[in-house]
């Protein structure tokens, strides 16, 4: 698998769909891959008070961090020729794992400022701070996997153009597509899954970045 391809956006656009629903049930309004969502959810704080406020404005350093430590961990891993994708899939896995641990030892979630609950929410949106990161640095052919908007407002775009003619269209049509058809598939599942089996949910991702790190070529 390259950097970029089809398969690979699909698999992440599943994964972030499927991560930000399910922690969204899970730990109380919290997105922890569109973490850019809390704002509005802060928003409506200031004029309907809630106690989750908290975990909310906590996971925005939280988020810088991991963004920078994952730029930092590419820069070193280029210079150092070990394989930058493959071990950033690797980063991710161990923050998912750690928070799948997280949220059983917080077990039942029920209140939003619980330490354990805090640090359930820190740890996720760190993995997902990493794959926004490493999105960005280091799969340039792929469509964004974390946040849709920008996908749907191109592949209408692209739609508009392959019924004017354009040839090219149809090829950018696909490549816009599977990562949208794949982050809706995700957050279907991941609603479904918090329901049925709570944060043991959470070990999907895993094998899933299991599988990514294991076919990802540098």
């Amino acid at each position: 698998m390259e950097r970029g391809d089809i398969k690979q956006g699909a698999a992440l656009g599943f994964l972030a769909g499927y991560v930000d629903t399910l922690g969204f049930v899970g730990l109380f309004g919290l997105f922890t891959a569109h973490v850019t969502g809390n704002f509005v959810l802060i928003g409506r704080a200031l004029i309907e008070p809630s106690q989750s406020i908290f975990i909310k404005l906590l996971v925005f350093p939280v988020f810088i961090l991991f963004v920078a430590l994952t730029r930092l961990a590419t820069v070193h891993w280029d210079r150092s020729g070990g394989k930058t994708l493959r071990n950033s899939f690797l980063f991710q896995l161990a923050m998912m794992a750690a928070t799948v641990i997280c949220a059983w030892q917080a077990a039942p979630v029920v209140e939003a400022s619980a330490p354990l609950t805090l640090l359930t929410g820190s740890l996720c949106a760190g993995a997902m701070a990493i794959q926004n990161a490493y999105g960005k640095l280091l799969l340039g052919k792929t469509s964004a996997t974390t946040v849709m908007t920008g996908n749907v407002t191109g592949l209408v775009i692209e739609l508009v153009d392959s019924l004017r003619g354009d040839p090219e269209a149809i090829g950018r049509c696909k490549k816009l597509t599977w990562p949208v058809l794949a982050f809706a598939a995700g957050c279907m599942s991941g609603g479904v899954a918090f329901v049925t089996f709570g944060f043991h949910g959470l070990l999907l991702p895993c094998v899933m970045l299991v599988w990514l790190a294991a076919v990802a070529k540098d």
